[in-house]
């Protein structure tokens, strides 16, 4: 039996996992995942917070050459919109509707 690592943060009920200043949205066993990088940010109240960020639907198929792999790119004025679409796509593509 698999166990289920606790402290994955989720959202909507996918894994979103960060890596520097790269945020990978779904689970590498689908078909799909989404890429978002911040490419630019600016501190507010001490705080960094992405002011540009790009979205990009990618498929997981190692066989492909990764530049082939995105299958729709966005930029986006901050995290929120970014994930907005991110979802959005995310879930249209795992049902098949792109």
């Amino acid at each position: 039996m698999a166990t289920q690592n606790t402290n994955m943060l989720m959202y909507q009920g996918k894994p979103l996992i960060r890596k520097d200043n790269t945020l990978y949205y779904g689970s590498m066993a689908d078909k799909y995942i989404v890429m978002l990088q911040v490419l630019e940010s600016e501190e507010r109240n001490g705080v960094p917070m992405s002011t540009r960020v790009g979205v990009y639907l990618q498929q997981t198929d190692p066989d492909i050459r990764p530049k082939d792999r995105i299958v729709r790119k966005s930029e986006k004025k901050g995290l929120y919109p970014a994930m907005d679409i991110a979802s959005g796509w995310l879930q249209r593509a795992l049902d098949g509707k792109m």
